[in-house]
C-alpha cells in the first residue's frame, strides 16, 4: 500500500476509525511508532502523519510533512465502455485505473443486457483502494451516459475495437476508445466509425469483454 485514502488529508490533526481503523491497526498491524502517508486525490500532495494517541477503536494523526508528488499517467485515455456484467467490470477495475485510464463512460449498446445496473458507489471504492495500492494520485473517472450515441457526441473522434486488420498502436493510440460487449456489436453501430477508426488487437481468439478492454488499454498507456 503506497498510501490511505482519506478526504481530510492534509488536515493538521485527523481521526481514524471504523473499517480504516480495522484495516491499519488489526489486519496491517501499524504499530504507534510508524509514519502513515495519507492522500485526499484532490491534489497532488502526499501527506505524512504521525501517530499521537492510538486506542482499541480509534487512532488520532498529527500532520508531520506534506509532499508534492504527483503518480498520473503520460497519455489520456477515455474508454467508452458497453455494459457487462457488473462482476466482470468489477474484477477489471483496479487494472484498468493501475494501467492509466482517465475515465470510463459506461452506455448501452445493442447487445447490452439492459437489466445490468452499475453500482458508481461501490466502484468507486475498488478504483480508490487501487489508487491506494498503485499510488496513482489522479483515479480514474467514472460516469454513465444512456446510448454510444451520447458518448460520441462528447468523443466524436473516438475508435471502435474490433476486428480489424488495423491493428491497434501504442505511440499514436486513440485518446478515446469504445469496447463492445459480449456479442460484439451490430452493424449499425460499427456504421457509425469510418474504416481508418476501427481497429483490433492481434489475435484471432474470441476475448471476453474485460480482457479485450485491459488490453487495448496497455496497449496504448504503456
Amino acid at each position: 500500500m503506497r498510501f490511505v485514502y482519506h478526504p481530510q488529508a492534509g488536515a493538521p490533526s485527523l481521526s481514524i476509525e471504523g473499517e480504516a481503523y480495522r484495516h491499519l491497526f488489526k489486519a496491517r498491524r501499524i504499530r504507534k511508532e510508524n509514519a502513515l502517508h495519507l492522500r485526499n486525490l484532490k491534489d497532488d500532495f502526499l501527506y505524512t502523519y504521525r501517530i499521537e494517541t492510538l486506542d482499541r477503536r480509534r487512532a488520532v494523526l498529527a500532520l508531520e510533512e506534506e509532499t508534492p508528488l504527483r503518480i498520473a499517467p503520460e497519455k489520456t485515455l477515455h474508454l467508452g465502455w458497453c455494459l457487462i456484467d457488473p462482476k466482470s467490470i468489477e474484477k477489471a477495475l483496479p487494472s484498468l485505473n493501475e494501467i492509466g485510464v482517465a475515465q470510463i463512460t459506461f452506455f448501452h449498446c445493442a447487445r447490452s443486457q439492459r437489466s445490468f445496473r452499475p453500482d458508481f458507489e461501490r466502484w468507486e471504492r475498488i478504483v480508490l483502494r487501487s489508487c491506494e495500492q498503485c499510488g496513482r494520485s489522479v483515479r480514474m473517472r467514472l460516469r454513465q451516459v444512456p446510448e454510444l450515441t451520447d458518448f460520441l457526441a462528447e468523443e466524436p473522434q473516438a475508435h471502435l475495437l474490433d476486428f480489424s486488420s488495423r491493428r491497434l498502436g501504442c505511440a499514436e493510440g486513440p485518446e478515446a476508445l469504445v469496447v463492445g460487449p459480449e456479442g460484439g456489436f451490430e452493424a449499425q453501430e460499427r456504421a457509425r466509425f469510418p474504416m481508418e477508426r476501427i481497429l483490433g488487437l492481434g489475435t484471432a481468439s474470441i476475448l471476453r469483454s474485460e480482457t479485450a478492454v485491459c488490453a487495448a488499454a496497455a496497449r496504448i498507456l504503456l
